[in-house]
């Protein structure tokens, strides 16, 4: 029997030296990036949300577009950290019905705004194109791009291109990471690696909002619809806008691996 692989000790010291200093040494490889949220969620995802690779979001209800654009922006927080941009992309009619980004506001939330570029486009064509070409620009650490209802123009052809764009984008300081935002849900095959349907949650005041009467910390109720490494499931989180990071809420269970999976789904006995 030869030695042991010495993988996983590679792989500990890369992301040793990157918490460190992003520009020491080569980046992990494309299937090995990623974006942690929390400790279940990175759990189920394999560590967290993969880069190089394009995942989707939409709101769980019509009314909770914002939750969705709100973890989008903060996913992208996380993602430009220490260094890089983020490119915002949506046609002229998307910003009348949901409306944009906000600066000032962005800033509060914990994404920079000296860090989002915002793209306006005229047709769903154009929004996915320049977030193709996006995915391939090694400046940019996310790309966040929305399609108005269903979004039927990413049918599975386009998002297969968008996943090779974004595998092909992956540099060795910024891990490139599609988020491709579907103003209502959908059944439409997708070759995105995660699927999301996203809700606002109330928030839970700290002491100091408490006091002052103000709002506690940003949450969502994310529910994980698709996902090629495993199981699906439903938490909810809580986003630190001064720490930019998640924080478990309540965690509503995960769901059975799926059983068109054969080699992950549990051998069951028939009689």
């Amino acid at each position: 029997m030869g030695p042991a692989s010495p993988q996983p000790t590679l792989q500990r010291l890369r992301q040793t030296l990157a918490a460190i200093d992003p520009k020491l040494g080569p980046a992990l490889p494309a299937d090995e990036q990623r974006v942690e949220l929390t400790g279940a969620v990175d759990a189920v995802l394999g560590g967290g949300l993969a880069c190089g690779a394009l995942h989707e979001l939409a709101p769980a209800a019509p009314f909770q577009f914002g939750a969705a654009g709100g973890f989008a922006a903060a996913v992208a927080a996380r993602a430009s950290l220490p260094r890089g941009e983020v490119l915002w992309i949506a046609t002229d009619f998307a910003r009348r019905e949901g409306g944009g980004p906000y600066g000032p506001g962005l800033d509060l939330f914990g994404l920079a705004s000296s860090r989002l570029l915002v793209l306006t486009v005229a047709r769903p064509t154009d929004v996915l194109w320049a977030m193709e070409e996006g995915l391939r620009c090694r400046a940019l650490a996310c790309v966040v791009a929305e399609l108005t209802g269903e979004g039927a123009e990413a049918d599975l052809t386009a998002t297969r291109r968008l996943s090779l764009a974004a595998r092909e984008g992956v540099s060795a300081r910024v891990s490139g990471l599609g988020l491709l935002i579907r103003h209502r849900a959908t059944q439409m095959p997708s070759a995105a690696a995660t699927r999301w349907h996203v809700g606002g949650a109330p928030s839970l005041p700290d002491r100091l909002a408490a006091l002052s009467g103000g709002l506690g910390r940003t949450r969502f109720d994310l529910s994980l619809r698709k996902n090629r490494r495993g199981p699906c499931g439903r938490w909810l989180v809580e986003w630190d806008q001064h720490e930019r990071a998640f924080q478990p809420a309540l965690s509503v269970g995960v769901a059975a691996p799926a059983l068109d999976r054969p080699d992950r789904a549990p051998a069951r006995r028939a009689g």
